[in-house]
């Protein structure tokens, strides 16, 4: 069996298994329009990410973006995520996170395919949030990518900060805000 395909059964069985249990409500604000500046280390490429998330009923989410990249090699990608996923509340102020996203590649890329994403989203302090995920994609080069990242609250309502992800043989860099609907 396929690594894709055993990470995207084992999703279904673990958000299956957490819609059986009883609800807690997450301890981060999962409401949120995001904007970002992207850059990414193989041929130059940099752009925005416009993405967002809304907490629905029991925990599940909902959650998209779209991004529009432009290369040296004069290559442009425009990718849109749209999918769902489930907050499990951990700890005070700690949340364990699992999407999964269907992707689109267009522009001069044209491919699709999904994104399995596990992870943990939390307040190392009162004002500074940290998160970690692993990210499997299906489309392209069928990668496994590990994603770190932080912001800072300036307020209740709005925080900045950055991300690295690491990839095979890619490396993106990502610096944005987030405005959250409270």
């Amino acid at each position: 069996m396929k690594f894709s395909s055993l990470l995207m059964v084992l999703t279904v069985l673990v958000m299956g298994t957490a819609q059986a249990q009883t609800a807690t409500t997450p301890s981060l604000p999962y409401n949120f329009a995001e904007l970002r500046f992207v850059d990414v280390d193989v041929a130059g490429g940099d752009g925005i990410k416009l993405g967002g998330s809304y907490l629905v009923q029991n925990n599940w989410l909902i959650v998209g973006s779209f991004s529009s990249v432009s290369f040296d090699n004069d290559i442009d990608s425009r990718t849109i995520e749209i999918g769902g996923g489930y907050v499990w509340p951990w700890q005070k102020d700690w949340d364990l996170v699992a999407t999964a996203r269907y992707v689109d590649i267009g522009g001069d890329l044209d491919e699709s395919g999904v994104i399995l994403e596990g992870g943990l989203r939390g307040f190392l302090a009162p004002q500074f949030e940290i998160r970690g995920s692993v990210n499997h994609i299906t489309a392209g080069d069928n990668d496994t990518f590990l994603e770190l990242g932080g912001d800072y609250y300036f307020t209740r309502q709005f925080a900045a900060g950055l991300t690295l992800e690491f990839a095979g043989d890619v490396d993106v860099f990502t610096i944005g805000a987030r405005y959250f609907f409270r």
